[in-house]
């Protein structure tokens, strides 16, 4: 009897849909076809004890699997579960009347037990797709799919539960997931909050200013400074996700298998911050199969970078091209994926080796040339994609031990959000464009007019403290994200001056 069972599989962050054809007739060969690779080949072993967990048993006869499309690749446990029931239906041990319409995934254990897999949101959202009416997953993986609307989740963690489904009788029943009250339930919670920070005033706006555009930014500052503490309270005041962007989010950790099975949809921006020992393939991804790497994770969120300069020159290269296109290309002999890498970077670093060069109280330690050479571990291209450099200054003890109040992150994020607003409106037009960061040369000329006020201290800025050709368009995005928090059509000079001192980096003189 030949019957088909559907599963899918995942490439890049997308799924495709599989067919797997079971035919069971007279004979006693095994035999699995479609480009299987190990794991697949392997599942007979896995299938036939979980038959015998259940009270089942291994056809008697002969067993030929198709999987389809024949010319993609089959990788991985997740095709257990659809060759089992593909099995039993076609030796008439289970109805196969409710196969139609039905998309199976998950991995078997030995006892029957149904395991966990990757990349289940892009399954689903492929058999949505697809036109399936109903899906069986492993119960660990369910909340994730049953964010997706359309379509018939039923989480199971048995063969047995399985089985009883496909004969119709009591079983598991379709998860259901309220994505809006999920949001509003989850989308705020934070561990950290601007409110404890004391003093650094400038810092705090610098990185307001930096999400309020999506501008690059990196802090510059002694050890101790309170820059990594900074950074790690950006995700409290970047804009809510939206729909559409929480799905892309999830499916990129989904198919890097860094859901928890506790989480249905990622509701906040994702904040990583990999060691500065991470290798090229673990920030951009690869490997013979294409995973995400860490451009990839911090998709609509940030990427920090912690000792900027400790990092290996190769793999603060490999930024430079996302950086630009957001997007990053991994091409193998067998395939090529792309995966999206629109992310916020977020650096910080010491100014020196000694760590003390321009320290209010603290003396540079370091030969002549050194902090030179030290800042020149970042190359010019890459120092160019910052928009925002900041200087970072202890705190002193006054303002540490001062008891007033500081704003919250909650005020903060509210600026953002309505900066935010006017930057989707201007670029509604622009496909890809949706913050100040991204536009380009023409949009800049377009939408960033100075007065004649704004022209003259543009100029005498360029020209008396040596900023370079580069700077000028830089300094005109973040003028433009200053005056859409002061809510202002036009860059006032007061907005351009701001500007103008977040490049301190580009500054003649200041490595000494």
């Amino acid at each position: 009897m030949l019957v088909k069972t559907f599963s899918a599989a995942v490439s890049g962050i997308d799924a495709v849909t599989v067919t797997i054809e079971v035919d069971v007739t007279r004979g006693v060969r095994y035999m699995l076809v479609g480009l299987p690779d190990a794991a697949v080949k392997e599942s007979q072993q896995r299938i036939e004890s979980a038959f015998r967990a259940v009270g089942l048993h291994w056809p008697g006869r002969q067993v030929i699997i198709n999987m389809a499309p024949a010319d993609i690749r089959k990788e991985g446990s997740s095709y257990d579960l659809p060759l089992a029931v593909g099995i039993l239906a076609a030796a008439g041990m289970v109805s196969s009347s409710r196969l139609e319409g039905l998309l199976l995934t998950g991995e078997l254990s030995l006892d029957g037990a149904v395991k966990p897999v990757r990349g289940i949101l892009p399954m689903t959202l492929q058999a949505r797709r697809g036109g399936f009416k109903a899906m069986i997953v492993p119960a660990e993986n369910a909340p994730e799919a049953a964010v997706v609307e359309g379509i018939d989740v039923y989480g199971v963690d048995s063969l047995e539960g399985v089985i009883r489904y496909m004969n119709g009788e009591p079983g598991p029943e379709p998860l259901r997931i309220d994505v809006k009250t999920l949001f509003s339930r989850e989308g705020n919670i934070y561990d950290s909050d601007f409110a404890d920070v004391r003093g650094q005033e400038n810092v705090r706006r610098a990185l307001e200013v930096a999400v309020a555009g999506s501008h690059n930014a990196v802090m510059v500052g002694s050890p101790g400074a309170g820059k990594t503490m900074l950074a790690r309270r950006l995700p409290s005041i970047l804009p809510p996700l939206t729909l559409e962007e929480a799905l892309e989010t999830t499916k990129i950790h989904s198919v890097a298998g860094k859901i928890d099975s506790h989480i249905s949809l990622m509701t906040r921006r994702p904040f990583r911050s990999p060691h500065h020992t991470s290798s090229d393939i673990s920030m951009v991804g690869g490997g013979s199969v294409p995973q995400p790497g860490e451009i990839s994770l911090a998709h609509n969120g940030v990427l920090f970078l912690d000792e900027l300069p400790e990092f290996k020159r190769s793999v603060l290269e490999v930024l430079r091209q996302p950086l630009e296109d957001r997007i990053i290309t991994i091409s193998r002999a067998r395939m090529s994926c792309s995966f999206p890498a629109s992310f916020m970077l977020i650096a910080s670093m010491n100014p020196c080796p000694c760590g003390f060069h321009n320290h209010p109280s603290r003396e540079c330690t370091c030969a002549p040339g050194m902090v030179q050479r030290y800042l020149n571990r970042i190359s010019g291209p890459l120092l160019d994609r910052i928009d925002i450099h900041i200087e970072v200054v202890p705190v002193d003890y006054e303002k540490m031990a001062g008891t007033a109040p500081a704003e919250a992150s909650s005020a903060i994020r509210e600026r953002i959000v309505r900066a935010r607003e006017r930057q989707s409106l201007r670029f509604a037009g622009n496909e890809g464009i949706y913050s100040n960061a991204q536009m380009t040369s023409a949009m800049i000329r377009r939408h960033c007019h100075l007065d004649d006020t704004g022209s003259r201290l543009l100029k005498a800025a360029m020209e008396m403290r040596g900023l370079s050709a580069r700077a000028y368009d830089r300094i005109l995005k973040v003028a433009k994200t200053i005056a859409d928090l002061d809510s202002s059509e036009e860059i006032r000079p007061d907005h351009l001056a701001e500007a103008i001192n977040y490049r301190n980096l580009d500054r003649d003189g200041w490595a000494g």
